[in-house]
């Protein structure tokens, strides 16, 4: 696959990430009416998302070197995530009502990709990992993924609880689940995310040779307090019953500290200090 052919997918995922958050947005406002009825315009607005992951996918395959070395550069892996968030989404909107967290997620994902096209990487030149630092990879972009979809979660929960306590409901607030339907999912995708980051945890201390060396210190204590505090979320959870504004502020508190040990971290090396 050339550069042009990968620049095409990645346009035409774009326009299809567009769309379908247009079709959610316009959702909000006349519950899919205009799109022939409830059940028939999510299927049409999630056929639209599965459209752009598919796209998404094959513009990603060639800048991630498929088969070969890996190429995780700052966007390549930011851009990786948020195709694995949407497919999660996806996938997840089989069985549940969460296809409104589209209107975050489709856009952050368009939005990588036209950073993609605007900035194209030239490094760090690709890597070719051994298979166990391949686990230990994709495990904890799996855990990141999942734990960055109970963060937007999160945050359509805090909007929700301060509409009912306002007793000012918006359109989202309507189009969104019940609240308490909206805080069990939260902490499954928490408890799946914290399963995903432990294995990831344990991966790094069996495979990596020194997983406190000077260039991963940083990125291993932030994931380690994330780990700390999502654990602490859900044995409150389990035993306190910890619910509503208290499990958004750990929530987010635990997502921001994951995401600058892994994101904030590679940013600083890759972008400002053009290390590997």
């Amino acid at each position: 696959m050339n550069s042009m052919t990968s620049n095409a997918f990645s346009v035409a995922a774009i326009l299809a990430y567009v769309g379908a958050c247009a079709l959610i947005f316009r959702s909000m406002r006349q519950d899919y009416s205009a799109l022939g009825g409830s059940d028939q315009g999510r299927l049409i607005t999630l056929a639209l998302g599965w459209v752009a992951a598919v796209l998404h996918s094959l513009a990603a395959a060639r800048d991630l070197s498929a088969g070969g070395p890996l190429n995780l550069g700052f966007l390549n892996a930011l851009s990786l995530v948020t195709l694995l968030i949407v497919l999660i989404l996806l996938m997840a909107s089989l069985a549940k009502p969460v296809d409104k967290l589209g209107i975050v997620v489709f856009p952050l994902a368009a939005a990588v990709l036209v950073l993609q096209l605007s900035f194209p990487e030239e490094g760090p030149p690709p890597k070719d990992y051994a298979w166990p630092m391949r686990i230990h990879i994709v495990v904890s972009i799996f855990a990141y993924s999942f734990l960055n979809i109970a963060a937007i979660q999160a945050i359509l929960l805090s909007l929700q609880d301060w509409g009912l306590r306002r007793r000012h409901l918006s359109r989202l607030h309507r189009s969104l689940p019940p609240l308490q339907t909206m805080e069990a999912m939260l902490f499954q995708l928490i408890g799946a995310g914290l399963l995903l980051l432990t294995l990831s945890l344990l991966s790094g201390f069996l495979y990596l040779d020194d997983l406190f060396a000077q260039h991963l210190a940083h990125k291993t204590v932030l994931s380690i307090a994330a780990w700390i505090v999502f654990a602490i979320l859900m044995w409150g959870r389990l035993i306190h019953g910890w619910r509503g504004r208290t499990a958004i502020r750990w929530t987010l508190g635990g997502f921001a500290s994951l995401m600058l040990g892994y994101f904030g971290s590679k940013m600083v090396l890759e972008l400002i200090l053009h290390r590997v």
